[in-house]
């Protein structure tokens, strides 16, 4: 079963606390102030931010999953970089790379995850498989992806239901289309765009609804995912790979069963079989005499 803590040292410890103290600080501070300005939306994803922090220790003390604190603290500055940076300080408007850059981290963070689960079942003996590191960065590598799509599932839905924009729109100057074609015909025509008047209001350009963030958001998740998974496959062969890796990747917490309890940070009995013999045995009636 994976190692408990290996990377979580206490001066790792103490950078975690100051970092999430620091962060609820913030958060906190700027869920005062939306309440006075009764921007409710705002005070909503301040309260979201703040369950989302809360999620690592979740898994720590409920699920018995060990969250390294390098990764924690990557993934407490991403929930505050996309929440509040990115919504409330319009970070994803002001920065033109703002959204491509958490999205690679996203695509990074999702294979780490992936790579983590495969390596938890490897190294379980409830379960007879033993992966090849080819597969198994394989694995984290699909893992991401379907994050990534799931996700730009969820913004086109949350578009299309509640008439938000978080697939962002991009004005283009030019578009190509079998639609408009003279003969109807299945042979694209490009068309530049030199004038669009929306309700008597002058455009400058075509707005392509979302097309071009969904397939840059999925490139950059793509290439954020192929780069850990890189990191995966070499993981189990080179002991630098295996290094760094490690302080981005889940693992079990260990414990140990004992009179039927499962009891953490103890050691078990040397020996079953010790623990059961007598201290006085009957000595059978036939040898007495």
């Amino acid at each position: 079963m994976a190692k408990s803590r290996k990377n979580n040292t206490p001066a790792r410890r103490k950078d975690l606390k100051i970092v999430y103290f620091l962060l609820r600080l913030v958060v906190v501070g700027i869920l005062v102030a939306q309440i006075f300005n009764r921007d409710y939306n705002n005070v909503f994803l301040c309260v979201l931010t703040l369950l989302l922090f809360l999620i690592p220790s979740f898994l720590e003390k409920r699920v018995k999953i060990n969250v390294p604190d390098t990764l924690e603290i990557i993934v407490l500055l991403f929930i505050f970089a996309a929440e509040i940076l990115g919504e409330i300080r319009e970070f994803y408007i002001t920065f033109k790379y703002w959204d491509t850059m958490l999205h690679t981290l996203n695509g990074f963070l999702c294979a780490a995850i992936g790579l983590s689960l495969i390596n938890i079942l490897n190294n379980d003996k409830r379960f007879a498989i033993s992966l090849s590191p080819f597969f198994v960065a394989l694995v984290a590598f699909c893992f991401s992806m379907t994050i990534g799509v799931l996700w730009e599932f969820f913004e086109f839905g949350m578009d299309y239901l509640f008439s938000l924009d978080m697939q962002k729109d991009t004005f283009v100057g030019a578009i190509n289309t079998v639609l408009l074609h003279p003969d109807g015909r299945n042979i694209p025509v490009n068309i530049p765009i030199e004038s669009v008047v929306i309700n008597g209001e002058v455009w400058p350009g075509y707005i392509d609804i979302g097309l071009l963030d969904t397939m840059s958001d999925l490139f950059v998740n793509f290439a954020g995912a192929f780069l850990f998974s890189i990191l995966g496959f070499f993981y189990s062969k080179n002991e630098r790979s295996r290094k760094i890796a490690e302080q981005l990747m889940l693992s079990v917490i260990e414990t140990e069963e004992k009179h039927g309890a499962v009891v953490e940070g103890k050691n078990p009995p040397e020996s079953d079989d010790e623990s059961s013999i007598e201290t006085n045995p009957k000595i059978p009636p036939e040898l007495e005499k």
